[in-house]
């Protein structure tokens, strides 16, 4: 299961069935796009040196943006932004999930729902 950036976020911001989610995982797998979004989320150095303890403790794994994960983002954005306003970096994680054979979990299931390929895990962080 590739786990969204928003789950990771209601976990960051201290959610315990976001917690418990992870804790349940076998492994933790995510996008280097939600990676990169929790980067930017960080406020400093230092919340971003306690991220990736975090992730290192948990042994995630992180999954790189390659060039077939590029190519189907490309048709995802081609065939969804008109219709759907689907995002590029909801595209990105949305293919690498896809192109790994795994589902996806996320509370944001509304941004992923017109994605036919794509199995969604819904979460909810209450």
């Amino acid at each position: 299961m590739l786990v969204d950036s928003d789950v990771l976020i209601w976990y960051l911001r201290g959610r315990p069935k976001a917690a418990q989610f992870l804790d349940d995982l076998p492994v933790l797998q995510l996008s280097a796009v939600s990676y990169m979004e929790l980067v930017q989320g960080m406020r400093n150095k230092r919340e971003l040196e306690l991220l990736k303890a975090d992730l290192d403790q948990r042994r995630a794994t992180l999954l790189p943006i390659t060039e077939a994960i590029s190519v189907r983002a490309v048709t995802l954005v081609e065939n969804h932004f008109h219709s759907h306003a689907l995002q590029l970096a909801d595209a990105l994680i949305a293919a690498t999930a896809i192109e790994h054979g795994l589902s996806i979990a996320t509370a944001n299931d509304k941004h992923y729902n017109v994605i036919t390929q794509l199995k969604i895990e819904v979460f909810r962080p209450d």
